[in-house]
Order: structure tokens, then C-alpha cells, then sequence
């Protein structure tokens, strides 16, 4: 199962979009889990249509279940749910030995449990949508995933920002993840038509190259509403511009997955 961490340490990004739709796209073809460690819950409210969880990711954090509760979708996206309570983990589990790990060792046991099952349980793919700050939580994903890909607004303030984000990537590769990969990159509610946003959106190609993945999402009230009702932007409306930018960036993050999965 190849992870994906979906990281930004500013809000109001695209994660949860991003997250939401690539795990849509991707699961026609392959089995993919979505976890929500965002204690906003954001995620878990569109996928549950607001249905409250019986059991959550907080309550694996801390050891009160042993399990991972996965939540079923469609046959081949699931996802485990988040909660209001998810904030106070980072206080909580701070003081834990070993605490940035915990997700990595929740998530290698339904590993490992699943290989029992052949292929009944087994996922290809893994995305987490990660809160919106360097926190215990976002440490956790990184720790346990196989790539980041940041979702950013092509605008300056959103660009400096990475700057941090892409320094606590490194360190946690040279520490805890030496297997976590260069980060991706790639660029949510773009309007060509603004001057400066195409200005920065160059200088983000100029910079990161092929690891900002293309195309760019376009603004587009449909993945607002999509997520509203519940559902992804295919399934809401497949015509959309939404819709076709994200099959095309899914498609895009798919080739680099299965290419890492071979080598």
C-alpha cells in the first residue's frame, strides 16, 4: 500500500478537495483508503454525509481500539472517520514514547492483518488528509507515507509558506521517514485570467518541475457544492471543469504511484 500525505500547513488549500477527489478518481481502477486526520472532521462529513461515527481515528490514536475503523464507501474507496476530539490528541499523546509513530504502527498492523485475508482487505493506495499546521498529527503522516503532495494557491504569501514546510519534509526524512520521497506539488482554485496568479504559477514550475504536477485545478463552484452533497466532483457533476482537472492531476499522481511501485 503506497501512502500519500496531503500537507499543507496554511488552510483553506484544496486538501480536503484534493483528497476527496484523487481518492474517487484513482479508486475506479485501484482500492483506496482515505484517513481524515483533521480535526475538523471535514472530510469525515462529506463521505458520512454528516452521519456521526461510532468510532473514529482519535480512538486508534490512543490505543482504545485496536483496530483501524474503516468505513466503507463503495467497494473499493473506505475511509476512516475524524472527530472534534482529534484536537486535544496533540496534548495528549505528546507525552507518549514513540509518539510520532503511532499511525505508521496502526497502520503496518491492518497491514499485516489483511495479508491474512489475500487480497479481500488489502489496499493499493492510502491518502490522509493532514490538518493544517506542522503538528504531532502531520508528523504522524509524514512519518508513515511514501510521498507529500502539498496542494498550494499560486499566490506569493501561499508560496513563502512552503519554504517551512519543505524543511520539516527534509528532517523528517533524514530522521524518521528515510523513505518518504521529494514532495509534489501541485496548484488548487487557479484563475488564469489573474495576471499575477499565471506570474506565480510559472515561478512554481520554474522551481519544482516535474514535481508540480499538472494540470492546475481551476476555480470551480461545483467541488464546493460536490462536497455539500456529499460526494465527489464525479459523481456530482462529471461535465465540470472540477472534474476534468481532477481526473487529469489524479492521472497524473497515479503514473508517479505505480512507477514507485516498481522499482
Amino acid at each position: 500500500m503506497i501512502k500519500v500525505a496531503f500537507c499543507n500547513h496554511k488552510g483553506g488549500v484544496g486538501k480536503t478537495s484534493s483528497v476527496l477527489n484523487i481518492g474517487a478518481q484513482l479508486s475506479k481502477k485501484h482500492r483506496v483508503l482515505l484517513i481524515d486526520l483533521d480535526s475538523q472532521a471535514n472530510l469525515t462529513h462529506t463521505l458520512s454525509q454528516g452521519k456521526e461515527q461510532e468510532e473514529t481515528i482519535y480512538e486508534a490514536l490512543k490505543g482504545k481500539t485496536k483496530e483501524l475503523p474503516i468505513v466503507e464507501v463503495s467497494e473499493k474507496l473506505s475511509f476512516v472517520p475524524s472527530c472534534l476530539d482529534l484536537s486535544g490528541a496533540e496534548l495528549e499523546l505528546s507525552t507518549q514514547a514513540g509518539a510520532q509513530c503511532i499511525l505508521r504502527e496502526l497502520l503496518e498492523s491492518y497491514e499485516e492483518e489483511a495479508k491474512k485475508w489475500g487480497g479481500l482487505k488489502k489496499y493499493d493506495y492510502c491518502l490522509i488528509d493532514c490538518p493544517p499546521s506542522l503538528s504531532l498529527l502531520t508528523v504522524n503522516a509524514l512519518t508513515v507515507s511514501d510521498f507529500v503532495l502539498i496542494p498550494t494557491q499560486a499566490e506569493a504569501y501561499a508560496v513563502q509558506g512552503l519554504t517551512k514546510l519543505i524543511e520539516v519534509i527534509s528532517l523528517i526524512k533524514k530522521r524518521l521517514n528515510p523513505k518518504l520521497q521529494e514532495p509534489l506539488f501541485c496548484i488548487t482554485q487557479y484563475d488564469k485570467r489573474k495576471t499575477l496568479l499565471k506570474q506565480v504559477a510559472d515561478s512554481l514550475r520554474d522551481r519544482f518541475g516535474k514535481r508540480l504536477l499538472l494540470p492546475p485545478i481551476r476555480n470551480n463552484i461545483a467541488i464546493a457544492e460536490a462536497q455539500a452533497q456529499g460526494k465527489s466532483i464525479f459523481s456530482y457533476d462529471s461535465a465540470s471543469i472540477g472534474a476534468e482537472d481532477y481526473a487529469l492531476l489524479s492521472e497524473a499522481l497515479s503514473e508517479i504511484l505505480e512507477h514507485y511501485k516498481y522499482t
